[in-house]
């Protein structure tokens, strides 16, 4: 099993267009945004060449907006691709988890994630 590998399925191996869902941080239902593992900012330094392969680099979740933000916030991109790169280390972060849970109390103003009817 490698460093990416995610028991929970949830980690995706190629970037697709936005989703709408349940943001896998927070648990809100909304809008989705694709956050790489491994920033792209670090995938041409050479040790993330050495180490990891393309598929790899390419992994990532799909989280909310607001959670996506807060990670960016609070972490930089060195730290996020050394020390969180797995959904498990991210969940289990407590800075990242005081801001989920802040998150998860905000109120989805607008349905602005769920199809217009015709």
């Amino acid at each position: 099993m490698d460093k990416l590998t995610d028991p929970d399925n949830e980690v995706e191996h190629q970037r697709r267009g936005a989703q709408v869902g349940s943001c896998p941080l927070c648990q809100r239902q909304t809008n989705l945004t694709f956050h790489h593992l491994i920033p792209k900012k670090m995938h041409r330094r050479s040790f993330f060449k050495k180490h990891y392969k393309r598929q790899q680099l390419a992994a990532g979740i799909y989280i909310c907006r607001q959670c996506h933000t807060g990670i960016h916030t609070l972490f930089t991109e060195m730290t996020l691709a050394k020390e969180l790169n797995t959904v498990k280390q991210l969940r289990q972060n407590k800075a990242l988890n005081k801001h989920c849970r802040w998150v998860a109390r905000q109120h989805i103003s607008q349905p602005d994630h769920l199809p217009v009817p015709f």
